[in-house]
């Protein structure tokens, strides 16, 4: 990490949730690399190997059981709730609510035993509002949560206000944007769709997508844990300004030397194959090949406002969308996952 954003004393214990996903290693190397005592909660099945080598003491476990939450958060002093459910067709209701809703509780309740407890860091996402209809979005816009991953995200949010309200809780919240970087692969299919001949769009809107890189997101954290004016404030984390799908295409194509022609596509019939592809594969635990949330990407725009980041934080993002697509670009073809 460039600059020495991380206020927090070096020795200091912190615990990391979901620290084997994209956005926990990131945060975990930076946070050893601060000195820091670093704890991490994984689940059982979780690769450590990313990780493999940093002085790290692991929890294993779920992270909506009791038990291992009480272990894992005794003596900590802060705590970044990264853990998050896998968004696909095997996750039911219950799953969600246990990951977001019921482990934010264990979590929250234990954290108050600490005495020497300083700051818990919330993580969310903008996908509790939905589509902005009027851009851009603030962390006051309304909330319109649109598959159960969203619902249960607002729900933790919301229990987590009126219980801090109640017991002082020191806490903060970030929304991140759609998070990508070096060695996520969210952007794979997309960067793909780039290098064809034809860049497929459905309907007719603007398709504008909000991005953070990892690097960006996972500073806005570290800064949100020390920062006096952050305490219990909610923070969208994200570049300084939304970008159209086809231009994320149109960078792709010209580093690499190409350019392609855009289709679009009427949206209502691939909508209705959605529908159907869930309604057939979802019973059955299959990932459906196509499915709603999927084709309404095309339908919704993202354009949110990030000055409360910047003016109440004082964190402007280090990355352009240009430099953090470029980059990721290059490490999708370095890795074999594109090829240009």
């Amino acid at each position: 990490m460039s600059g020495n954003l991380c206020q927090i004393p070096a020795g200091t214990p912190v615990l990391i949730t979901g620290a084997t996903g994209f956005t926990g290693i990131e945060l975990t190397k930076k946070l050893v690399a601060a000195g820091l005592s670093v704890s991490c909660l994984a689940r059982e099945s979780s690769d450590l190997q990313p990780l493999d080598g940093l002085d790290i003491k692991w929890f294993r476990g779920d992270v909506f059981d009791e038990a291992v939450i009480a272990e894992a958060v005794r003596g900590q002093t802060y705590v970044f709730h990264l853990a998050a459910a896998f968004r696909d067709a095997k996750s039911s209701e219950k799953d969600y609510w246990n990951v977001h809703v019921k482990s934010t509780q264990l979590i929250v309740n234990e954290v108050l035993k600490n005495s020497d407890f300083k700051r818990y860091i919330h993580i969310s996402t903008i996908g509790v509002h939905g589509h902005i209809e009027n851009p851009p979005a603030t962390e006051e816009y309304a909330f319109s949560p649109g598959d159960g991953y969203q619902r249960t995200k607002l729900m933790a949010e919301q229990w987590l206000n009126e219980f801090a309200a109640e017991t002082k809780l020191p806490y903060t919240i970030i929304r991140p944007a759609a998070i990508y970087g070096p060695g996520d692969r969210r952007l794979v299919k997309l960067f793909k769709m780039a290098l064809k001949p034809y860049f497929l769009l459905l309907g007719k809107g603007k398709c504008m997508y909000h991005l953070v890189h990892v690097d960006d997101l996972t500073n806005t954290f570290i800064v949100a844990a020390t920062h006096p004016a952050a305490q219990g404030e909610t923070f969208i984390s994200g570049s300084n300004e939304p970008i159209a799908i086809a231009e994320i295409g149109e960078i792709v194509a010209k580093h690499f030397g190409k350019s392609f022609k855009i289709l679009r596509l009427p949206i209502g019939p691939f909508f209705l194959a959605g529908d159907m592809c869930e309604a057939i594969c979802k019973p059955l635990g299959i990932e459906p090949p196509i499915y709603r949330r999927r084709v309404a990407f095309y339908s919704k725009d993202r354009n949110f406002d990030v000055s409360k980041m910047r003016n109440i934080l004082g964190y402007s993002p280090r990355y352009t969308n240009r430099e953090g697509i470029i980059e990721t670009a290059d490490s999708y073809a370095e890795k074999g996952w594109l090829k240009p």
